[in-house]
């Protein structure tokens, strides 16, 4: 079952990261221009608050596919599954709620941080 399991885990994540690669080709179309060149001050801002929030979706997406590529990484290596803190078993429902987790849910709670 286990074995079951992993494989239900490594296929969310390969789907995981061809979705987040589809997004972020799309990004990198968004991303790209020059701001302060328009007629009008309030356009110019528009935009330049634009491609900002653009540029910060752009670094979410790189950051995840990175944990997602890691986390497949992890199976190659054998060790999906276990916490980078403490070596203990990651709960299956955190696995199946975010695959890429890296840490047990004890861990990630002392960290401070979310999920």
């Amino acid at each position: 079952m286990v074995v079951r399991s992993q494989a239900v885990l490594k296929q969310m994540l390969e789907d995981e990261r061809g979705r987040l690669r589809g997004l972020l080709k799309h990004a990198e179309t968004k991303v790209d221009g020059d701001v302060g060149y328009g007629n009008h001050m309030a356009d110019d801002a528009t935009e330049a608050f634009e491609q900002a929030r653009d540029l910060s979706v752009r670094t979410r997406l790189e950051h995840t596919l990175h944990e997602v590529q890691d986390a497949l990484g992890k199976f190659e290596r054998g060790t999906y599954g276990l916490c980078e803190n403490c070596g203990t078993q990651i709960d299956w429902a955190r696995l199946e709620a975010k695959p890429e987790a890296r840490l047990c849910i004890r861990c990630k709670q002392r960290s401070g941080f979310g999920h």
